[in-house]
């Protein structure tokens, strides 16, 4: 009897243990990732939506043109411009384009015709183009020319702070009267005037050859037009052959030399077509042109 007694509690667990079935494994733990801290996610959407070099060529591209002289059905000289402004008027729509006061000198030409030109793979499409503005040379190597009944691609002007020694950039011009070329290499001097505070000159160590003037130097970055090539330096190289003697110039690595943007707005103010920097007179800027 007492046996029977001391097992039934004994027995009683066994059953209560048997009806409450198989035991449930432990809730497993909820995981949550770290926050993160907003200035870390501002810094990785810039980076995620910064373009690519071929972007930003793409961008720089259309801005620029080729500016050609002739006569008699002959080319007499040539240069570069890029476009700064577009604007419509009751006389119709017109561009503007910056190019260097040498480049559209016309003393020696009875009849010269200028005209500048784009090209859109092996298509060129030609502008007539008339001067409104020089400057005097070589204080102020800088022109503009209006071409009339067209909205080009405008390039937006730097400002002073974007200029900086070691900046990636780009020259777009048309040397020796060819195609558009584009040459890579970095700000590699900017000259400041003590008085004014402002960026007189710049130079890159981007090479450039003859009729690259009035091209544009472009931030690689950003896309922005940061200077005007207005020259370069160069050295003389001679040698004889069969006793006579030959030389030719070669452009000084680092030594091409620019208008900064600065200069170009104190140009255009000073000529009275300030306007042409208000963002309110783009036009179609980024449009293909259209007659």
């Amino acid at each position: 009897m007492n046996r029977f007694l001391l097992g039934a509690p004994a027995l009683f667990t066994l059953l209560s243990c048997a009806s409450a079935g198989p035991s449930q494994p432990p809730a497993a733990a909820e995981v949550r990732p770290a926050p993160v801290a907003p200035e870390i996610q501002r810094v990785v959407a810039v980076q995620e939506a910064r373009p690519t070099r071929k972007q930003v060529v793409r961008q720089i591209v259309p801005h620029n043109v080729r500016l050609v002289v002739s006569e008699g059905g002959k080319a007499r000289r040539s240069a570069s411009g890029v476009v700064i402004g577009t604007e419509h008027t009751e006389e119709g729509r017109f561009s503007y384009v910056i190019t260097n006061a040498h480049a559209v000198d016309m003393d020696g030409l009875k009849a010269p015709r200028m005209v500048i030109t784009q090209e859109n793979r092996a298509e060129v499409t030609e502008f007539p183009v008339e001067v409104v503005a020089t400057g005097k040379v070589p204080e102020m190597d800088l022109a503009l020319l209006r071409v009339p009944g067209v909205e080009l691609s405008r390039a937006e002007l730097a400002e002073d702070e974007e200029l900086e020694l070691g900046e990636d950039v780009v020259v777009a011009a048309c040397p020796f009267g060819k195609s558009l070329s584009l040459s890579g290499g970095m700000l590699s001097q900017v000259e400041w005037d003590p008085e004014s505070r402002e960026p007189r000159m710049v130079k890159t160590d981007a090479p450039i050859g003859y009729g690259a003037s009035g091209g544009g130097i472009f931030s690689l970055e950003t896309g922005k037009l940061l200077a005007i090539v207005e020259g370069y330096r160069t050295a003389k190289v001679g040698f004889a052959v069969a006793d006579k003697d030959y030389s030719f110039d070669v452009p000084m690595p680092g030594e091409t030399f620019a208008a900064p943007t600065s200069k170009v707005r104190g140009f255009l103010e000073a000529k009275g077509f300030g306007r042409l920097l208000s963002r309110s007179l783009e036009g179609s800027s980024g449009q293909t042109a259209q007659r």
